[in-house]
């Protein structure tokens, strides 16, 4: 009989937008697990087994980023910008990615800013103090203080009550300059709104931001351009400078169908290759092409199947999962 102590990897949570979770995301590569020959597994001890499916569990609420489309044309377009804006004194292009929810535009975004974080490392091997990319997301109701302090929060800096807004525009930019941040990131856009001031204010913070530190500044929102933020006299000046890439529920294309052999990545012992391929259609008409929620749904039933001892997902175990309403589930 076969046992293994193998313990699955468990990580503090951080957030994306504090430099200490952002560099534990770039350099975080999960080990897919080995899958045990079926008498082995099927001998472990309970306690081998227990730290096994632990193991398996953990791989799975992390499965591989799907290589769609979206992700292939932020990352191609983003490098052109960013070497476009190299030697940039001013008016440096930008990219704007706007769509409804569940369609992959922040894993459409964190994954460019790994790929140029890494990028940015094997060049300068030898620097630790280089901050090259900058993740921020807009605050609700956000006012151009509370944007400023998110800039400020990532980089780690103080923001007492007594620094008014130019200290801390001041000192992140300062910062940024010195450490050769050359990709801003801003998620959550949508939260600005150009109907009131404060939303006004916050988008010439930005603008201001962007004019102060030497980087590519790539955006990301619900539905942007529906909310006025490209239109108008401030819009303009966004729109002028920014290329705009939609995210939309994929069709059932060749891309879609791709998509479905997310497959390949599972760790289950009964699952029988090219049964997501099969279920490619049904899996586009029950997630509505949403990729959000097609990973969600993969996952969990992937968990399901290793909690219940399953081991293979089918039509069936599918059927009994729960979909976010954004997927707008239809009748098969």
């Amino acid at each position: 009989m076969r046992t293994t102590d193998t313990e699955p990897v468990t990580e503090p949570s951080r957030q994306l937008t504090t430099l200490e979770g952002w560099r534990q995301f770039t350099v975080d590569h999960p080990v897919i697990p080995d899958l045990l020959a079926h008498n082995d597994w099927t001998e472990l001890h309970p306690d081998s087994r227990h730290r096994y499916d632990e193991t398996r569990i953990d791989y799975h609420t992390r499965l591989t980023v799907i290589a769609t489309s979206t992700v292939t044309a932020v990352a191609q377009k983003g490098r052109r910008l960013t070497l476009l804006n190299r030697h940039a004194i001013s008016a440096r292009r930008g990219l704007i990615l706007s769509g409804a929810v569940g369609t992959g535009k922040t894993t459409a975004i964190t994954q460019f800013g790994k790929m140029h974080e890494v990028a940015d490392r094997q060049r300068h091997p030898h620097r630790s103090d280089r901050i090259p990319v900058l993740y921020v997301t807009v605050p609700p109701a956000a006012t151009p203080r509370m944007l400023a302090a998110e800039f400020a929060r990532f980089l780690g800096l103080p923001v007492t009550q007594r620094a008014n807004l130019t200290d801390i525009i001041e000192a992140v930019c300062g910062v940024c300059c010195d450490t050769g941040t050359s990709i801003v990131i801003c998620d959550e856009l949508h939260n600005i709104s150009l109907t009131n001031r404060a939303g006004a204010e916050v988008s010439d913070t930005l603008k201001y931001f962007s004019e102060r530190i030497p980087a590519t500044f790539v955006y990301s929102g619900i539905n942007v351009e529906r909310e006025g933020l490209i239109t108008g006299a401030r819009g303009e000046q966004i729109a002028g400078r920014h290329t705009l890439i939609q995210t939309v529920g994929f069709p059932y294309t060749d891309d879609w169908r791709g998509v479905a052999s997310l497959e390949n990545t599972l760790r289950l012992h009964m699952h029988q290759p090219g049964t997501l391929t099969d279920l490619a259609r049904y899996l586009h008409q029950r997630t509505a092409g949403m990729i959000g929620s097609l990973s969600a749904l993969i996952c969990e039933a992937a968990l399901e199947c290793i909690l219940t001892g399953t081991e293979t997902i089918t039509k069936t175990s599918l059927d009994t999962m729960d979909l976010d309403h954004a997927a707008h589930p239809k009748s098969l």
